[in-house]
Parts: structure tokens; C-alpha cells; sequence
């Protein structure tokens, strides 16, 4: 399963580096392999709960906190935009990346815009509130819906 922990660290740094979800090839170019075992790999990394893919099996919908699909939930750090799969995994961006960031999204119960930056300890002081209707226990049950 080495190979596995070298497809895995290839995915983060494709997204650490560009912001985006990155091809099976380009996965397969980093790690010295090819498509079909980087495919298989994904499939090992899924039931693992580190990677949630597409329905075609190939492409990266998830790789926590990152998200492989545009959200409403953009992080700036360090000059790349990224897209989080939701508003906790937006905090985690700048501590995945180890680097100030500055959250971009919106409430849902108002649809009001707001920023929100993120220091290296964490976000500013605010007066906002994170609410999930769906308890962290469930959340696996439809990870893409919570």
C-alpha cells in the first residue's frame, strides 16, 4: 500500500499547488505509474474515507478539505483560490496548507456574503455562528449532500 500513500500525497499536493482536482495521468506523471493503478488506488484512498469521487470512478469530487468541484466556499492562501466542500473544511484549508487565508462564502439562512480571514492560529474574532443540521456521525452517510 506504499504505493497508495504516494497517490494520496500526490492528490494533496496537486491541490496545495494549483487549487484544483488533478487527472489520474497527472497523478500517475508524480508518482512514477500509470492511469489504471492510480484509478485502483483511488478506489483503495475512497474506502478509506480520504478521497469521495465522481460517479466514473476517476475524477476527485473530494479530498478533505479540498474540494475537486467549484463551491460556494472559497479560500485565498497564498495567491491560489481553493474550493472547500463546506464551511468547516473552509477553515481547514489555511491549517491543511499551513498559511493565512481568507474565507469567501455566504449564510445560508440569509444568503448575506461574508469573509472571513484565517490566521495560522485560527480564524479572526467574529460573531458569526457555525450550525451543521446534520450530526458529524452522519455525516458519511451522504457526504456529498452534508
Amino acid at each position: 500500500m506504499e504505493s497508495d500513500i504516494q497517490v494520496k500525497l500526490a492528490v494533496y499536493s496537486h491541490f496545495a499547488e494549483t487549487g484544483h482536482r488533478p487527472s489520474p495521468r497527472e497523478v500517475a506523471e508524480r508518482v512514477g505509474s500509470d492511469v489504471e493503478s492510480v484509478i485502483d488506488a483511488y478506489g483503495r484512498l475512497r474506502a478509506q474515507r480520504l478521497l469521495v469521487l465522481e460517479a466514473d470512478g476517476s475524477s476527485i469530487r473530494m479530498a478533505s478539505p479540498f474540494s475537486g468541484v467549484p463551491t460556494q466556499h472559497v479560500v485565498e492562501a497564498g495567491g491560489i483560490q481553493y474550493f472547500a466542500n463546506c464551511a468547516w473544511d473552509a477553515l481547514g484549508v489555511p491549517a491543511a496548507l499551513h498559511k493565512p487565508g481568507t474565507i469567501h462564502s455566504r449564510c445560508e439562512q440569509s444568503g448575506e456574503p461574508f469573509h472571513l480571514d484565517v490566521g495560522l492560529q485560527g480564524p479572526v474574532p467574529s460573531t458569526w455562528l457555525f450550525h451543521c443540521l446534520v450530526p458529524a456521525a452522519k455525516w458519511w452517510d451522504d457526504i456529498v449532500f452534508t
